[in-house]
Order: structure tokens, then sequence, then C-alpha cells
């Protein structure tokens, strides 16, 4: 008998395999009671690793070119610093970062309102600490945002 078929490729991976098997997940953020698609829907992965790499930049720059003088090997804990900075102060008040504005995205609660100061300094902290932010459930949520109860949409 072949069991291929229950344990699934190395290549399409479980959740495949299960899918095959007449599983169905639903979508991201069917569970949260979000829409598919459009705005209040999760935000892909996409678009928050640009947000991301649009913040961290921006920080970078004012690192390198204001504080640090020009001293790139000095920049690297700065620009740390900064983004955790950053990250806390707009996503605190205003529920975005830059980078999150310019492509649309939110940090909302899962209760849909915003998010609390504890939440964002624990999602911010487990953000700079890079794993948690590398493994997702389902929804396509990281783990800083599952611990944080907290969910990006699109606007």
């Amino acid at each position: 008998m072949d069991n291929r078929q229950a344990i699934g490729s190395w290549l399409s991976g479980p959740r495949a395999a299960a899918e095959d098997m007449g599983v169905d997940f639903g979508y991201p953020g069917q569970r949260l009671g979000l829409p598919q698609q459009g705005p209040g829907s999760v935000a892909r992965f996409g678009r928050r690793l640009g947000a991301v790499a649009i913040d961290w930049i921006g920080c970078q720059l004012i690192a390198y070119g204001l504080i640090t003088g020009g001293n790139l090997a000095a920049a690297g804990n700065w620009t740390l610093g900064l983004f955790v900075a950053l990250t806390v102060l707009t996503v605190g008040t205003v529920g975005f970062t830059p980078g999150k504005r310019i492509l649309g995205l939110r940090v909302v609660s899962e209760s849909g309102g915003r998010l609390g100061i504890l939440w964002v300094v624990l999602r911010t902290v487990l953000l700079a600490l890079v794993i948690p932010a590398l493994i997702w459930d389902r929804d396509g949520r990281g783990l800083h945002d599952r611990l944080a109860r907290a969910i990006q949409v699109r606007i």
C-alpha cells in the first residue's frame, strides 16, 4: 500500500496532501472573521516583507547619515534601536509604520480595534528577535502577531 497520499510529499508538503484528501482549510483570515480579499483582509507575506524592508532601510539611512556620521559599522545597532522605536511609536499611535502605510497595511487587534501599547511593545520586541516573525500559522500571521493578539490587514 502506498502511504504517500496520507503523509504528503516532501515537495508539496502536508497541507497540499491534506487538501488532496478533501480537508478544507479555508482562506487566510476566515477563522478570524475577516474577508477573503480587499480592505480588512489578512495582509500577504510579500506586502508585510516589503513594509519591513522600507522601514528598515529608512532607519538605516537615518542611523548611517545622521547619527553615526557615515560609520557603517556603528549604524547596525542604531538601526535596530530606531526600528524598534519607530515601530512602537507609530503602531502604538496610528496603527501602522511608514512602510506599512505606503503598502496599504495596518496592525489591528483580533477584536478589530487598536492594539494596546503593551501588546505593541511585546509585538515589536518579538519582531526584533526575527525568529518569531518567521513562524506562521495557517492564517499567515507570524508568531509575534499571534502572541500579541494582532492581525496585519489591508487598508
